[in-house]
């Protein structure tokens, strides 16, 4: 259960009883837009997994959302909401964590409502081997892996460091050589060791770091050594291994002795029923999940600086408040009017060009393209060089919000070339006021020549240099050498 004491100042206090159901549910999605719109309020304080963590959540719980709030039964609604908020727990601890705390700061409790956790127990897959776990970094956990694994001569594959809100994250992925033997009949996909980490403090690499590795956790930090003076130094985090013989191993014996053995059957629950839904409540739920798509779209760092996080946030502000208004109404054409009127509202808050993907999905996704007129698409003029369109270069400050980088290897037969990846706040262009709010962008390059990331990137707006054509051999300075990339093919975008 969520500590009251925890919560931000002026929380209302949780009230729980068998009738909070309903608007709890509801909540969580008016949260979720919250969430999303703090996550992007300022670039450069971007947190991308936020985004995707929050909007992930309705992937499949949007329609037992409408399901339960379409009946004017408050009864048969709260039934409805307990069996859907069930259901939605039941994904794992993450997710339940997540909705007791996020429903507690909308001043309700969800554990009096729910089912007893279950235990997270390991598993296993289709073909009955047991399955690698989660587990925090910590020196017992590690000491599991060196029997097995020979961290000494891993190679990174990945290495990320992105700005999460205030903090700073990690994730690294390691090559690592298995030390035991394994069923030389089927070809073995090679072992990776996949660690995130949390509250980054201190972070070096560059491309003389990229094989061997060292993990030193310790009371209240983790230090992972790389290469020749590579390091990466965080408050916690976890590793999962990505290796199909693991159950082969010292560890993975151990584990295939105390799981049990795969039944067949699933231990989660079923998912509620949705299919019930009048052809505007549908239409409604459908355009709200595209909508969460598109959010949760942001998990592709390419995509990042093109999904209109706040509009999509605007528009859909107090979505759950609304929802459970209009699946409330007595008499299922009032329903359905409600619904309706509900749609033009989220459009009217949307500009032309969030109003024309509304209209587009209304039509091509739910089959109703008579709730909203779509709107006249601009007509486009190229600019010229001749008729005075301003041109602009490089800015001269930036805020790293993201750096990647990724070996060349293999994967599933295809040849990767190695690859760094780079999102960046930038400042209001020339002719913008001041005041404008930064922007996103991302941009990448194949085969960098070099490639050198310092926490001290990561401490807000510095200078930026660009040396060279973007299109050609470039690079790109920021924080005086705190960050620089070398792309000896240019970018995959114009940084400006």
């Amino acid at each position: 259960m969520t500590d009251p004491h925890s919560l931000p100042p002026g929380t209302p206090p949780a009230r729980a009883s068998r009738a909070s159901a309903m608007p709890a549910l509801a909540a969580l999605l008016d949260r979720s837009v919250e969430q999303i719109a703090d996550a992007a309020a300022d670039v450069r304080r971007y947190d991308r997994e936020a985004i995707r963590a929050a909007s992930d959540v309705w992937d499949n719980n949007l329609f037992p959302l409408f399901w339960a709030a379409s009946t004017a039964s408050a009864d048969k609604r709260e039934r409805r909401a307990l069996t859907a908020l069930e259901w939605m727990a039941g994904l794992g601890e993450r997710r339940r964590r997540w909705m007791t705390e996020q429903a507690a700061i909308a001043g309700y409790e969800l554990e009096p409502l729910l089912p007893p956790a279950k235990p997270d127990t390991p598993g296993r897959d289709y073909r009955g081997d047991v399955m690698t776990p989660a587990c925090r970094l910590t020196q017992p956990t590690v000491d599991d892996l060196v029997p097995d694994y020979d961290l000494a001569t891993a190679a990174v594959r990945h290495l990320r460091v992105e700005r999460a809100g205030t903090r700073l994250t990690a994730f690294l992925q390691l090559v690592a050589p298995r030390r035991y033997a394994v069923d030389e009949s089927m070809p073995a996909q090679p072992a990776l060791l996949n660690v995130a980490l949390e509250g980054v403090t201190d972070a070096v690499f560059d491309l003389s770091a990229t094989r061997g590795a060292a993990l030193d956790p310790g009371a209240g930090r983790i230090e992972i050594s790389l290469g020749t003076g590579g390091r990466l130094r965080a408050a916690s985090g976890e590793y999962r291994l990505d290796d199909r013989s693991w159950h082969l191993s010292a560890a993975g014996r151990r584990a295939d002795a105390v799981t049990p053995p795969r039944t067949g059957q699933s231990d989660r629950l079923l998912p509620p029923p949705a299919g019930d839904l009048g052809a505007d409540a549908r239409a409604a739920a459908i355009l709200l999940r595209h909508a969460m798509w598109e959010l949760r779209s942001v998990r592709y760092a390419a995509r990042a600086d093109r999904v209109p996080v706040l509009d999509l946030c605007r528009a859909f502000a107090g979505a759950g408040e609304a929802i459970l208004a209009a699946g409330s109404r007595r008499g299922a054409a009032r329903r359905e009017a409600a619904f309706r009127d509900v749609i033009r509202t989220w459009a009217d808050r949307s500009g032309p060009a969030l109003t024309r993907w509304i209209a587009a999905i209304l039509k091509e996704r739910a089959d109703r393209p008579d709730i909203i007129e779509m709107p006249r698409s601009p007509e486009r003029t190229p600019p010229s060089l001749a008729d005075g369109s301003p041109v602009f270069g490089t800015p001269a400050q930036a805020a790293l919000v993201m750096a990647a980088w990724t070996a060349a290897h293999t994967n599933y037969r295809t040849e990767r070339p190695a690859a760094a990846e780079l999102q960046l706040a930038l400042p209001p262009r020339r002719d913008e006021p001041p005041s404008s709010p930064w922007r996103l962008r991302t941009v990448s390059c194949a085969e960098p020549d070099a490639f050198r990331l310092h926490t001290d990137a990561f401490q807000g707006p510095g200078q930026l240099t660009q040396t060279g054509r973007p299109t050609a051999a470039c690079s790109l300075d920021l924080h005086h050498g705190a960050m620089r990339v070398a792309a000896p093919d240019g970018w995959s975008a114009s940084v400006s």
